[in-house]
């Protein structure tokens, strides 16, 4: 058997990869070794319409779910404040909606999809499956985060993210919450689907996360859990390599999702974008340097922002409870509104400097380099 591309993983970024490779006439076969595209569920589920419009997604209404009003920010003493995200224009939609629909886009274009089907290893011609050899000239990785656990552990921690209904859930508002003792290095999350429907998740170093997660539930009230789920998530940034040899890696497997909350709906599926309109023309012109002009643009359009936001992780696992309440009392008025009325949700490193007071609030600064701000700078 034979196709151009193999692509394993049938996310958002293999997906996509394989839409665009197929809409410029090449075979191209997915492997999923799930039942079912888009289970299981492991992302919060938020992205922004400006986000969606440029992975060429208009969401069916099954996919969209509702839009994200405010997002209120606790700190470890329950001080908390909120944030308009009206004008960022931010979505909670299906995972498993929207990856069926990218789905159905790549099927029109000519994709074959087989779940149940899981990678094993590559070969000198292709790739083994568990159903057999598969002969092909490219193969992409978009396993997840599956594909980094080997390459380095210390990017990676755990997660658990509950879908429940309760009563203290709100559509439109995303709560999010920190604590260094409880969830450190991460924080915990709500993340409304409908009133009363939502996810609630955590994630941190060294931690049993199913047992914090419950206790967490316990403390809000009444509820009740209808999935769970537990997956790592990887919050160190992009590998150094997107492309070797004939492996082309992208998504969640190139450590595409962004450092600071593991979210990567946009930045991921650019990945998968863009590598796919790289291996099309790769496979045209057989020139390699069309194939590495995937990781280049890629780069030059996530790479700083990545960068910053690998720096501002740092920052954050440094700071004990103590730091991160003061922190939250140096918050003005005048900085939220700045941050709900300009910040953009996809590049989102403009919104931690100015919480972290490093840009335009002199008496934060002085919190952060009194602090563990000095350790990380030495």
């Amino acid at each position: 058997m034979y196709f151009d591309v193999v692509v394993a993983g049938g996310s958002v970024a293999g997906l996509l990869a394989a839409r665009e490779i197929s809409a410029k006439g090449h075979s191209v076969l997915v492997v999923e070794e799930d039942y079912e595209i888009g289970t299981p569920e492991h992302c919060g589920g938020l992205v922004s319409i400006a986000g969606l419009e440029e992975l060429e997604v208009i969401p069916f209404r099954k996919t969209f779910d509702h839009m994200i009003e405010s997002a209120e920010i606790s700190a470890p003493n329950k001080n908390k404040f909120l944030i308009n995200s009206k004008n960022q224009k931010v979505v909670e939609i299906s995972r498993r909606e929207l990856d069926k629909q990218i789905a159905f886009q790549a099927q029109k274009n000519g994709t074959v999809i087989r779940v149940r089907t899981s990678f094993q290893e590559i070969t000198n011609t292709g790739v083994r499956t568990n159903e057999g050899k598969i002969d092909c000239k490219i193969f992409v990785d978009a396993r997840g985060v599956s594909s980094l656990i080997h390459k380095d552990r210390t990017g990676i921690i755990s997660s658990a993210q509950y879908e429940i209904y309760a009563d203290w859930i709100h559509k439109g508002q995303v709560k999010v919450m920190f604590d260094q003792k409880k969830y450190p290095g991460f924080f915990a999350w709500v993340i409304p689907s409908s009133e009363g429907k939502g996810k609630v998740g955590i994630a941190g170093k060294g931690i049993n996360v199913a047992e914090t997660l419950d206790s967490i539930l316990e403390e809000k009230g009444n509820y009740s859990t209808i999935r769970k789920i537990f997956a790592p998530i990887w919050i160190k940034g992009p590998i150094k390599n997107f492309v070797e040899g004939k492996t082309v890696i992208i998504g969640d497997a190139a450590g595409q999702a962004k450092p600071t909350t593991a979210g990567g709906i946009f930045t991921s599926g650019m990945g998968g974008v863009y590598a796919g309109q790289a291996i099309a023309k790769f496979l045209k012109t057989n020139n390699k340097s069309d194939l590495e002009d995937y990781q280049k643009r890629w780069t030059d359009r996530f790479g700083k922002e990545f960068e910053k936001q690998i720096f501002a992780r740092k920052i954050l696992e440094k700071l004990d409870n103590n730091t991160i309440n003061k922190l939250f009392e140096t918050i003005s008025p005048e900085i939220i509104k700045d941050i709900s009325e300009k910040d953009d949700f996809d590049f989102h490193t403009g919104s931690i400097i100015k919480l972290l007071g490093l840009k335009g609030s002199i008496k934060t600064a002085k919190v952060l380099i009194g602090g563990e701000f000095k350790k990380l700078l030495s």
